[in-house]
């Protein structure tokens, strides 16, 4: 998984920053790997290189969205560095929304969007109520694996992901590497709407 403060989201979507350093001590990615960050899509990854630390060049500084070399070890600094100590350099690019539901980052909801979700959600939940406890839980518990969630509920890992497709649909939640979250529409959604 990688991770990403929101300062560097413009630059990861706008081609400017292409480098991130790491201070792991074995890759938690791989090259060709495709990995979300939220809330701009996809970032896949093109090269990883262990080098040390006084291996980098302020190119590498400037292509990882800070001014200079000595902004950026200030910014991966956690304890004492050498330039000798280990790090990881992975070059990377955005590679789009993913799976992204567009309509999920709407998060302004006037009464016929309102009442229409109610609807679908009626619809949904015909034959046997799901979708309240369903957006409830990833409410509760985001960014766990869909399997722990479904065993969490008593249900079978697949059929929940399947439920969990349509919610996504409708743009009220988003997938994650690992599990899911409330979309800001469905963040919307649940606010505006307690009951349905």
């Amino acid at each position: 998984m990688l991770l990403f403060k929101k300062r560097f989201h413009q630059g990861l979507v706008d081609g400017s920053v292409t480098v991130t350093v790491r201070l792991w001590d074995k890759p938690h990615v791989k090259v060709g790997g495709r990995y979300r960050v939220h809330p701009i899509g996809v970032i896949e990854v093109d090269a990883i290189v262990r080098v040390t630390l006084g291996a980098l060049t302020e190119d590498d500084a400037r292509r990882a969205g800070f001014t200079g070399l000595a902004e950026l070890i200030e910014y991966v600094a956690k304890g004492p560095l050498t330039p000798q100590t280990p790090i990881f350099r992975i070059d990377l690019h955005h590679g789009g929304d993913g799976d992204r539901v567009p309509l999920a980052l709407e998060d302004d909801l006037d009464d016929d969007a309102i009442a229409t979700l109610v609807k679908k959600l009626q619809k949904l939940d015909a034959k046997v109520p799901w979708t309240k406890a369903t957006l409830s839980l990833i409410a509760r518990k985001p960014q766990v694996a869909a399997s722990k969630l479904a065993a969490s509920i008593g249900r079978e890992t697949l059929p929940f992901k399947v439920d969990v497709r349509k919610l996504k649909k409708l743009g009220l939640t988003q997938s994650f590497e690992v599990g899911y979250g409330i979309s800001p529409r469905g963040q919307a959604f649940l606010k505006k709407k307690k009951r349905w």
